[in-house]
C-alpha cells in the first residue's frame, strides 16, 4: 500500500467485513445464476475466512432467480389458448420463495466445495423494531463467526409486509444495500464492501466517456456533482441505492467500498489496501483538503499551464530554464541528502545492485545535470520554426510550423535524473508534463520536483509539472486519452509492455535495451578492446550497454577473440556464450539470445560473418542500439545500411547512443517506435506539426474561381 494514499490506510484495523452482492452481480442477463462469478466471491471469501477475518455476506438475486423460474414452469404449463392472453407479471413474493431456495443451495453446494459453512438468515424490516431481536440476532452472528460459519442475510421478500418489496423504499432498510448497511452498525462491522457491476461511483452514467472513477467520496464535494445512470437491469437499487447505503454507514463511522464485483479479487485488492472502487470514510474531507489532485485535474491543469508557456516569449522560457539551474545548484545538499536516503533504503530492502546504481546521484551529478539544462536554454528555440512554406495560390501562403504535443506522461524507474532531463525539455518544447516515478526513488524525486516547480514563474503555474505519487493513478492516467497527448514508459520490459496494452494513448519508448557489438575480421583489435570495454564497464545498468558481443568466426583462429575475453574478464565482467562461444571458451551457456542483463555480464557468440551478424541481430535484437567494429568500408556501410534499429554505429560505444551525447541536450528516453521519434527522444521528439494559412478573402466554391500555383518559397518571409 502507498503511505501516500491516507484514504486506504483503514485496512490495517478490519477484522469483520459485510459483503452485500447485488442482483446483477449473481445473475447472468438472461436470470439464469452467474456462476463463475458466485464461484469467485465464495472462493475470495473462503481465503478471507483462511486469513482470520470475520466475513458475512449479504445476497440479492433470490427475486431474479425465481422470475426466470416461474416464467419457464407457466411456459410449460400454458395452453395455447392461455399463451393467447396478456402476460401479466409474476408476484414479486412467490419468486421471492422460489428463487431463495436456489439461490442458497448453490452458496452451500460452492462453500461446501471450499470447505467453508454457511447459514441462512432471513429477515424483514419489522424485525428491527423489536430489541429482543436485535440481541438475538448479535449473539447468533457472534455464534456463528466464533464458528468460522459464513452467515448469509436476505431480506424476506416472501413474507415482507411491504405491497411491493421490490419497488418500495420505505421502512428502517428497504432493499439488500440499506440492510447492509444497517447490519454493519447493528453487528459492528469494521468495513462493507458493496460489490455492483461497475467499478465504482462515477461522476455520471459509467456508460458516459466524460464521466470519471471516483476514488473517495467526498460528500461535501461530490453530492452535488453526481448524476446517477438507470436503475439496475434487475435489482431494486442500482448506484442510487448505494450511495445512500455508503453515506449511511460511513458517516454512522463505518468505511465503506463500492467496486466491481466482475473484476477478479477485488474484495482481496480493497483489504490490501489497492485503490479499487470508490471508498467512502467520514474523514475524506481531511483527505480531500491536503492531499491528492485526481488524475483529469492533475493533466487538465498541466495543459492549461503548457498553454501560458507557449505564450511566452522563447527568451523567457529560457530563463525558466536558467532559473531550474541555478535552483538545483543551490539546493544541491539538500538534494543530495534524499538521495542518499533513497538509496539507503533500498540497500536495505535488498534491491539489486543495478537499479541502487540507476539510483545514486553520484558526486558532480547535480554540477552535470545543471549544465545540460543550460545548454537546453541556449538551444534555438523549438517551438514555431517554420518548417515550409507554399504558396497554394496568389494571396494565400501556408506554412507547416512546429508545435508542442500538449501533455506528456512519463512513467520512470530508479534514475531520479531522469526527472531533471525530463521535466527541462517539456519546459523547452512548451509542453505540460505529469510524472511517475519509481517508489524507490520517492525522496528524491519529490525533492527535485520542487525545486524545479519553485522556478517555474506563477505566470506560468507550478501545476505545468505535476508529479503522481500514488501507483493506483496510474490506470486512471492512462483511461484520459483525451488530455494526454503522449506516453512515454521508461523501466523494465514488463513496465513498458503493461503500459502498452493498459491505454488508448500513444506510447512511445522501448521494452527492451539488448545491444550488439559485431567484431569484424578486418577489426583493429585495439579499438575493439577499447570500444567492448567502454560499452559493457562504463554503464551496464543503462539501456545503451552492450549486452551481447558477436565475433566473426577467424578471429577465433587469430586469438583476437581470446584477446577480447580476456579484455572483459579483467574488468570483472561474468560471460555467457551461445552454442558456439559456450563450447569454445568453456563459459556456461546463455539461457536466451534475447536477455538486457543490465550488470557486469554479457552474452558473446561466433559468427560466420557481417551477414550473419544482421541476421542474429535482427532475430534476438531490439532494435534499440547495435555498433560494427571493421576497417572494411564496404562492411561497414552494409551493416549501416541493413540494421534495423534506432541507432547503428561503425567503430564507436554503443553508450553514445543519448539524447546529450548525439547533441539533443538532454533526452525523455530512447524510442525503438518505427512512428513518430525513433532513437534518443530530445525536443524535436516532443513536437508536432500544424498548418497555418493566411489568405485574403479566397473561397473554395467547387475550386472554379482559383488557380492553384503551389509553389515553394523560402523559409522566410
Amino acid at each position: 500500500m502507498d503511505s501516500a494514499d491516507p484514504a486506504r490506510a483503514f485496512v490495517k484495523d478490519v477484522k469483520r467485513i459485510i459483503i452485500k452482492v447485488g442482483t446483477a452481480v449473481v445473475t447472468r442477463g438472461d436470470g439464469r445464476l452467474a456462476l463463475g462469478r458466485m464461484g469467485s466471491l465464495c472462493e475470495q471469501i473462503r481465503e478471507l475466512t483462511t486469513q482470520g477475518f470475520e466475513v458475512i455476506l449479504v445476497t440479492s438475486g433470490a427475486v431474479g432467480v425465481g422470475r426466470q423460474r416461474l416464467r419457464y414452469r407457466k411456459l410449460i404449463n400454458s395452453s395455447f389458448a392461455d399463451l393467447q392472453k396478456p402476460q401479466g407479471d409474476l408476484d414479486g413474493k412467490a419468486c421471492a420463495a422460489v428463487g431463495q431456495n436456489g439461490l442458497m443451495a448453490l452458496y452451500d453446494t460452492l462453500f461446501s466445495q471450499l470447505d467453508v459453512t454457511s447459514a441462512q438468515l432471513m429477515v424483514t424490516d419489522n424485525d428491527f423494531r423489536d430489541p429482543d431481536f436485535r440481541r438475538q440476532l448479535n449473539e447468533t452472528v457472534n455464534s456463528l463467526l466464533c464458528l468460522k460459519v459464513v452467515p448469509i442475510f436476505n431480506e424476506n421478500d416472501a413474507i415482507s409486509t411491504r405491497k411491493a418489496p421490490y419497488e418500495d423504499s420505505s421502512g428502517i432498510f428497504w432493499d439488500n444495500d440499506s440492510l447492509a448497511a444497517l447490519l454493519a452498525l447493528e453487528l459492528k462491522a469494521d468495513l462493507l464492501v458493496l460489490l455492483s457491476d461497475v467499478d465504482g461511483l462515477y461522476t455520471g452514467p459509467p456508460s458516459d466517456p466524460q464521466s470519471e472513477l471516483i476514488h473517495t467520496y467526498v460528500k461535501e464535494k461530490h453530492e452535488g456533482l453526481i448524476t446517477f445512470g438507470d436503475k439496475s437491469r434487475v435489482g431494486r437499487g442500482g448506484m442510487t441505492a448505494k450511495v445512500k447505503a455508503a453515506v449511511y454507514a460511513a458517516y454512522a463511522g463505518i468505511p465503506v467500498v463500492i467496486t466491481s464485483g466482475f473484476a477478479n479479487n477485488n474484495i482481496i485488492k480493497a483489504l490490501d489496501g489497492e485503490r479499487v472502487g470508490t471508498l467512502f470514510h467520514r474523514e475524506a474531507i481531511k483527505w480531500a483538503s491536503t492531499g491528492d489532485i485526481d488524475a483529469r485535474e492533475m493533466a487538465v491543469s498541466a495543459r492549461e499551464c503548457a498553454r501560458r508557456l507557449q505564450a511566452l516569449s522563447s527568451q523567457e522560457r529560457s530563463k525558466i530554464l536558467l532559473d531550474v539551474a541555478d535552483a538545483l545548484e543551490a539546493n544541491e545538499e539538500e538534494i543530495l541528502a534524499e538521495n542518499e536516503a533513497d538509496v539507503a533504503a533500498a540497500q536495505q530492502a535488498g534491491y539489486e545492485k543495478a537499479l541502487i546504481s540507476r539510483l545514486a546521484l553520484k558526486p558532480g551529478k547535480i554540477s552535470s545535470l545543471a549544465n545540460s539544462v543550460r545548454v537546453l536554454a541556449n538551444m534555438d528555440e523549438p517551438i514555431g520554426r517554420i518548417l515550409k512554406r507554399t504558396e497554394l495560390a496568389d494571396g494565400i501562403i501556408l506554412e507547416k510550423t512546429s508545435s508542442p504535443l500538449g501533455v506528456l506522461l512519463i512513467i520512470f524507474e530508479s534514475r531520479p535524473d531522469a526527472l531533471v532531463q525530463i521535466a527541462s525539455l517539456a519546459v523547452r518544447s512548451g509542453n505540460g508534463l505529469l510524472l511517475k516515478g519509481g517508489k524507490e526513488a520517492k525522496r528524491s524525486n519529490a525533492i527535485l520536483h520542487k525545486v524545479i516547480t519553485s522556478a517555474v514563474p506563477p505566470s506560468v503555474g507550478e501545476k505545468l509539472i505535476g508529479l503522481v505519487t500514488s501507483r493506483e493513478e496510474i490506470p486512471e492516467l492512462l483511461k484520459l486519452d483525451d488530455v494526454i497527448d503522449l506516453v512515454i514508459p521508461r523501466g523494465s520490459n514488463k513496465l513498458v509492455s503493461q503500459i502498452k496494452a493498459a491505454t488508448k494513448i500513444p506510447v512511445l519508448g522501448h521494452a527492451d535495451g539488448i545491444c550488439h557489438i559485431f567484431i569484424d575480421k578486418s577489426a583493429d583489435l585495439d579499438m575493439a578492446k577499447r570500444i567492448v570495454s567502454d560499452a559493457k564497464t562504463d554503464y551496464p545498468a543503462a539501456c545503451n550497454a552492450m549486452e551481447t558481443l558477436l565475433v566473426h568466426k577467424d578471429l577465433v583462429q587469430t586469438g583476437g577473440l581470446n584477446d577480447l575475453i580476456l579484455e572483459l574478464q579483467e574488468k570483472g565482467v561474468s560471460l555467457f556464450g551461445g552454442p558456439k562461444a559456450s563450447s569454445l571458451l568453456s563459459i556456461p551457456e546463455a539461457n536466451s539470445f534475447h536477455h538486457e542483463y543490465g550488470a557486469l555480464a554479457c552474452t558473446v557468440e561466433v559468427v560466420e560473418d557481417v551477414n550473419a551478424a544482421i541476421d542474429h541481430i535482427h532475430r534476438h535484437g531490439s532494435a534499440h542500439t547495435d555498433s560494427i567494429i571493421t576497417e572494411d568500408k564496404e562492411v561497414a556501410e552494409l551493416f549501416l545500411r541493413q540494421v534495423d534499429s534506432a541507432a547503428v554505429l561503425h567503430n564507436a560505444s554503443t553508450r553514445f547512443s543519448d539524447g546529450f551525447r548525439f547533441g539533443l541536450g538532454a533526452e525523455v528516453g530512447i524510442s525503438t517506435s518505427r512512428i513518430h521519434a525513433r532513437g534518443p527522444v530530445g525536443v524535436e521528439g516532443l513536437l508536432t506539426t500544424r498548418w497555418l494559412a493566411r489568405g485574403s478573402g479566397q473561397v473554395v466554391d467547387g475550386d472554379k474561381a482559383i488557380v492553384y500555383t503551389h509553389k515553394d518559397l523560402n523559409l522566410e518571409a
